[in-house]
């Protein structure tokens, strides 16, 4: 069974404007996708679920333990703190009390074991933005989050990378939220939520869903010419 992930009754307000009025979720399915337009809402609903924001009111539940909940930003800019891939992975295996050297070893251990051993030294600032989003998706798999949020995580991935990302979303044992406006990455999940101004438009599975609001963007870039 996945871990269920809750809103109930939740306002989120950022300065003047309201992002979140009265929302109300339950989360509990392996594979859900959240999509909508820009500024619907979806970064903000995953900073809610990982802790980053709080709500002015109502409630937000998370499976219990230290790093139950793990999120990948837009922009790996904003998540990469240390200078190497190495430490950066080590730093996703803090919680285990490990020793430097013990640290170092699983870290080198588990990049060969995806063929990627070459990676453990490589500065950061060497590779590509997709190169740097690829870190956070391993910082994240080696971290063994029971819940992952993936915020729009193809934005910057050529198609090997794609592909390679939805392999492993595909395999991975976690419950993964994935935010995308990138919809064939998602038509095939059990659940897609689709936000429209910080409110819930339409929720089902991912067929439906992605369909209806593929319609609804025809519809709208139609009456706009």
């Amino acid at each position: 069974m996945s871990p269920c992930l809750s809103l109930r009754n939740v306002t989120l307000l950022r300065g003047a404007a309201t992002v979140f009025s009265q929302l109300t979720l339950q989360l509990s399915e392996q594979r859900i996708g959240v999509i909508g337009d820009n500024g619907a809402g979806k970064s903000s609903l995953f900073r809610l679920l990982c802790g980053l924001d709080q709500p002015e009111s109502g409630q937000v539940e998370v499976p219990q333990g230290a790093g139950a909940v793990g999120m990948m930003f837009q922009n790996p800019d904003e998540q990469i703190i240390f200078p190497t891939v190495e430490e950066e992975l080590a730093l996703s295996l803090h919680r285990l009390k490990l020793s430097r050297a013990q640290t170092q070893v699983r870290v080198r251990d588990w990049l060969a074991t995806r063929g990627l051993a070459h990676w453990a030294p490589r500065a950061i600032g060497s590779l590509s933005q997709g190169q740097r989003q690829h870190v956070c998706w391993l910082a994240l798999m080696i971290a063994s989050h029971t819940t992952l949020l993936l915020d729009e995580p193809y934005s910057s991935l050529d198609l090997p990378g794609q592909a390679l990302l939805h392999r492993d979303i595909a395999q991975a044992q976690q419950q993964i939220m994935v935010s995308t406006h990138v919809l064939d990455h998602v038509r095939h999940f059990e659940r897609v939520i689709w936000l429209d101004q910080g409110q819930v438009r339409l929720d089902g599975p991912g067929m439906e869903i992605c369909a209806a609001y593929e319609a609804d963007v025809a519809l709208r870039t139609a009456q706009s010419l």
